[in-house]
């Protein structure tokens, strides 16, 4: 039986450039990677004219928010410097924003001026993967910018994050690690601050499950939950196959992150994920 204690809370709101958006059911983030070297390949953006066409797509499909990154953040992933995120992320950023000026974009990036620049141009959530910890502007920048923040849990960088996996007790270190980051995102004057656990980032693949099994012990910080866990290697390396044969395995780790709580799931495959809403939104509506 379904425990009904651990299904999505729609008691969130967030401030997005002056609107409220309410969490009347979760959200989608569609993925649009402007690099060479994303782990799925069929996620990477080349030019301006290509990701109209991909964000197009997933508007239709029902996106809520788009994430654009400039940077791969895959394991092992070589940090690369502002000048090039930026001349990778502005063009897309400006050509979608519009196009479609009333669609939610968010700026995956850990620099503090890929981000200032960013929202600039049309981005009204930053995406940090870092939780702050890289780039020591970045916390001031967004709160002066004035606008959602979310931060996720990551050890070091994507050079070095997967020598960091050793933890006393995952999900107590996981959460107390979120919770000193938080704390300084609300010190510096972040309003809005959405949760990400960090998913692949610092986690081994054993751990990323015990994370997801137990995801409803994040909501002990009181924020809305994004989930990160689309076509990644935790699905790909147990179903023994590879990124681009992981969409039914993703659609399954979707649905239940949705059982635990999820707010947001970020996916690179958005009508797959949107269903996967819809289906479980009948599903806690059904009187049992």
């Amino acid at each position: 039986m379904l425990n009904k204690s651990n299904v999505f809370n729609a008691n969130f709101t967030l401030n997005i450039n002056g609107k409220l958006v309410d969490f009347d059911q979760p959200l989608v983030m569609g993925i649009l990677n402007c690099t060479p070297d994303s782990f799925y390949k069929n996620s990477r953006i080349k030019n301006g004219e290509s990701a109209l066409s991909v964000a197009e797509k997933m508007i239709a499909d029902g996106a809520d928010i788009l994430d654009i990154g400039g940077m791969s953040s895959r394991p092992n992933a070589q940090i690369i410097d502002t000048c090039e995120e930026l001349d990778r992320v502005l063009p897309v950023i400006e050509a979608i924003h519009q196009q479609f000026p009333e669609t939610i974009l968010s700026i995956d990036t850990m620099h503090a001026s890929v981000a200032q620049k960013a929202v600039e141009q049309g981005c009204v959530i930053v995406n940090d993967i870092s939780g702050g910890s890289y780039d020591v502007a970045m916390l001031s920048t967004v709160a002066k910018l004035n606008v959602p923040y979310i931060l996720m849990h990551m050890r070091g960088n994507p050079s070095n994050m997967q020598e960091k996996t050793n933890y006393e007790n995952l999900i107590n270190d996981v959460n107390f690690e979120l919770s000193e980051k938080i704390a300084l995102a609300k010190a510096a004057g972040i309003k809005s601050v959405i949760v990400d656990p960090g998913f692949g980032f610092s986690k081994t693949l054993s751990q990323n499950f015990e994370m997801l099994n137990h995801l409803e012990a994040f909501h002990i910080h009181q924020l809305p939950l994004l989930v990160g866990v689309s076509r990644k290697s935790m699905i790909y390396k147990t179903l023994n196959t590879n990124a681009e044969n992981a969409l039914n395995g993703s659609t399954a780790l979707h649905f239940g992150a949705l059982m635990k709580g999820a707010c947001i799931l970020r996916v690179h495959d958005v009508l797959e994920a949107t269903e996967a809403i819809m289906l479980y939104k009948q599903m806690i509506s059904s009187d049992f």
